[in-house]
Parts: structure tokens; sequence; C-alpha cells
């Protein structure tokens, strides 16, 4: 079985694409080598992912005094994510910051950033929240001294969704191309492959996933259903 609902945060992943959609796979122009940036280390992590304005909320329309059709606005969501710390050049580049003299200063167009909120739901399955296409922002730093208690200052990004830029991504059945897209590992033909390739612009590399999860293990909160995650090419699907 898969559920809708989850619990924590196991991790978020992060690739630039360029301006056609296609993943940067440069650790100079792009995040690694690889183009995908799975936040993890001494130290790194996510916090708070908070994704709102998923759907907008319908326009009652009425005929003969009665409501008779709802229509619905496009949605744009947003995340407030909040990292208890990140490397500082995956950071930079995500929100479009460049080197000049020594120091950081941010650059006048922002970079196509693909997003993945990775966590589970309460039957062990992995469940994705992914965007392929957004901008990052840091619209606050909140500094305040220390006492007797440390006093710190977690990062904390504005993302904001866009449509994605190759036309055949995030499709519904419809034939309408939408800005979000979750993944449950429990549902019926699901594949790392195909996930990734989807969201991070075109990725046909290892799963990022497997060396995560043996570094990590299963522990505590967790539940993983770890089925099909460690094998290389990351293609096989995920049941419960």
């Amino acid at each position: 079985m898969s559920g809708i609902s989850v619990k924590g945060i196991d991790f978020v992943m992060f690739g630039i694409t360029d301006n056609t959609g296609k993943l940067i796979a440069d650790k100079d122009k792009g995040l690694s080598e690889s183009g995908l940036a799975l936040i993890d280390g001494d130290g790194d992590g996510a916090t708070t992912a908070n994704i709102t304005a998923l759907e907008e909320a319908g326009q009652q329309q009425y005929g003969n005094n009665k409501v008779k059709r709802v229509n619905h606005g496009v949605p744009s969501p947003q995340v407030a994510l909040t990292m208890l710390d990140m490397p500082y050049d995956i950071a930079s580049k995500c929100v479009g910051y460049q080197t000049v003299n020594g120091g950081q200063v941010l650059g006048n167009n922002k970079p196509h950033v693909a997003l993945l909120i990775a966590s589970h739901d309460f039957d062990g399955n992995w469940f994705f929240d992914t965007f392929a296409n957004g901008e990052m922002i840091i619209p606050t730093r909140n500094h305040g001294t220390s006492n007797k208690n440390e006093t710190d200052s977690n990062a904390a990004f504005t993302y904001q969704s866009l449509a994605p830029i190759p036309n055949d991504v995030f499709v519904n059945q419809d034939g309408s191309q939408q800005s979000y897209k979750m993944y449950n590992t429990g549902e019926s033909g699901f594949t790392y492959e195909t996930m990734l390739k989807e969201v991070f612009g075109g990725y046909t590399g290892d799963n990022p996933m497997a060396s995560y999860i043996q570094a990590t293990g299963t522990g505590s909160f967790t539940n993983t259903n770890q089925s099909g995650v460690n094998k290389a090419s990351g293609a096989t699907t995920s049941h419960v």
C-alpha cells in the first residue's frame, strides 16, 4: 500500500538546468560532475520544506441562482525551505550569486533550479515532491546575539516554481503541463530512472540515493522501504 501523508524530511536534492531544460553536469558551471546535489553531510540537511499554493481555490460561477461551475486558476507553488546548513558554493549557485573579488554578489539572471524533496509515507514508501524548474531566493537573514545559549541563523530560502522548460515534462492526461509532480515508490509503474530523468533535465546517471542510503542506514524514523534503491541504474520499481 501507499499513502498521501508523510513524515519527516529524508533529504532535498537540487540540480541546475540550462535554458533548454537540460541538466548542467559540470562541477564548475553546475552543482557537481553528475549535475545533482543531494544535501547531506556534517551538519548539512533540511529542517523544513513547506509547500504552498499547490492548487488555487476555485471561483464559483452561478446560474439560475445556483453554483453551476467552479473554475481554477493556474497553480504557482512555492517552497519555504530552511536548511540546517548546506555547502556555501551550492547555495550560492542555486540562488545565482557570482564570485567577484573574493566575495559573492547577486547576478542579474536567476538559474533554473530543479528541486526534489524526499520523505516517507506511513507504509514505509519513499514519497517525493518534485519541481523540474524554479527560482530560489534568500529573502532574509536574521542575526541575534548569543548569550548563555548560542543563537543560530539557519539559511532560509524561498523556491518559486516555474513551468518546466521542455513541453513534454509534467504533462497530465489532458495534455496540460504542470509545475509540480509527486511520486510514491509504492505505486505501480514507478521507477527511479524515469523520475530522475524527468525531474532533473534528462539525467541518466546512477541513482544518487543508493550511496546515500548505504551511508546513513535505515535507522529511527524512516521505516525505509529500500527495494530497488541500491540498483546502480535506479530503474527498478519499489513496492511494499
